[in-house]
């Protein structure tokens, strides 16, 4: 979102300019040409958001020292809390995996708590600083890669997959995150940063820059380079084993096709369902669908531009839940570790994967959406 006075927003999506008007508790203002949220009205909103924000910090605290997962099988035990379980990932030569689930899952979504935090207790007091436009900044950026849901999800697909090998129970600490999971979401919901950047500028938000065929030609070059990329990374991600598992010193590889096979030949349909899902049919048809945009911007196609937008709103939503499948490699990793009895290992498809997914994230970031709405033939006139 872009303004230009405190009740006129240029659409961060679009480029049209909206008169905002006087919103009720609750009412939204969106965009009347693309549709997109222009800004959310909640009473007392500042005070809820910072209440959440507090409150998730607290949990998340409390679920780093106590137990996280304890697996049992022929009479060995093997228990792990969060920062133990980026430690075996390290330990097996794996420091990339575990910097990124480190940052994915505790650091990032720690910060953005931190963030918005201080902006929900500067705000409610009313009393502005200077480095909060910093802090708008940085919340912004770093919230889509803040994916602590998508690792609790993970966890709990990793918990159904090994219940039939041995016995998992959770600890406190799992409690904890959840808690954590759940006042980050509910700490999401009620931050609107349009209205936040309002507030921090003082109601003149700098404009986005001006959309012209130089813009225009770099966003659309940097798209197509960044999804070739993700195409080539994409293949030695599901033909490479994500995971290896060894079982009374037997190496047994798994692709990811070939763990969704042994998840339904299991009768763990759901399960199955979620991974392929997440991890076949969402990539696909993202990069599919960011194909389309960009020739589409590329060639000047001028119809259907509310089911591009659409589409492209999607790409940006979803794509970030491919995660689960690199979250469970994770934690059967930091919690199967019981020595020439059962042990479980990454496989190089994880980070090929894990970089289609940060790939495909940077092209829907890269994608200039003001396009749709504006050809590159309007832009030489």
């Amino acid at each position: 979102m872009t303004s230009q006075g405190e009740n006129h927003i240029i659409c961060e999506q679009c480029q049209h300019a909206v008169m905002l008007p006087q919103l009720a508790h609750r009412q939204r203002a969106v965009c009347p040409r693309c549709g997109h949220t222009l800004l959310t009205y909640r009473r007392n909103d500042a005070e809820i958001t910072l209440a959440y924000a507090i409150s998730g910090l607290i949990f998340l605290s409390l679920s780093l020292p106590f137990n996280f997962l304890t697996f049992r099988t022929s009479g060995q035990q093997h228990h792990i809390n969060l920062p133990e379980g980026l430690a075996v990932l390290v330990d097996n030569n794996y420091l990339s995996l575990a910097i990124i689930t480190g940052l994915a899952t505790l650091i990032l979504p720690g910060m953005v708590l931190t963030g918005i935090a201080g902006m929900s207790l500067g705000r409610f007091i009313n009393h502005p600083k200077p480095y909060f436009k910093h802090v708008h900044h940085w919340v912004n950026l770093l919230i889509p890669w803040s994916m602590a849901e998508i690792f609790l999800v993970g966890t709990l697909v990793s918990l159904i997959k090994i219940t039939s090998l041995a016995e998992v129970t959770v600890g406190l600490s799992f409690y904890a995150f959840i808690a954590f999971t759940l006042c980050m979401t509910l700490c999401l919901v009620y931050y609107d940063d349009h209205r936040m950047a309002l507030w921090v500028y003082h109601g003149d938000v700098p404009a986005s820059p001006p959309l012209d065929e130089q813009t225009a030609s770099k966003s659309i070059q940097r798209t197509w380079a960044l999804i070739f990329t993700a195409c080539l990374l994409y293949i030695p991600a599901n033909t490479l084993p994500i995971m290896h598992t060894q079982l009374f010193g037997k190496d047994e590889p798994s692709t990811i096709i070939g763990g969704i096979i042994s998840l339904w030949e299991s009768g763990s349909y759901p399960v199955a369902l979620v991974i392929l899902v997440a991890s076949v049919i969402v990539p696909v048809v993202k990069i599919g669908i960011l194909l389309w945009l960009n020739y589409s911007v590329q060639y000047g196609v001028n119809n259907s531009q509310l089911t591009r937008i659409r589409y492209y709103r999607f790409t940006e939503g979803i794509g970030r839940w491919s995660m689960i499948d690199v979250f469970v490699v994770a934690v059967l990793v930091s919690l199967i570790q019981l020595g020439g009895t059962i042990a479980v290992f990454p496989g190089p498809a994880a980070l090929a994967f894990c970089a289609v997914v940060f790939i495909t994230m940077i092209a829907a970031m890269t994608f200039d959406s003001r396009l749709i709405w504006h050809s590159r033939k309007q832009l030489n006139e």
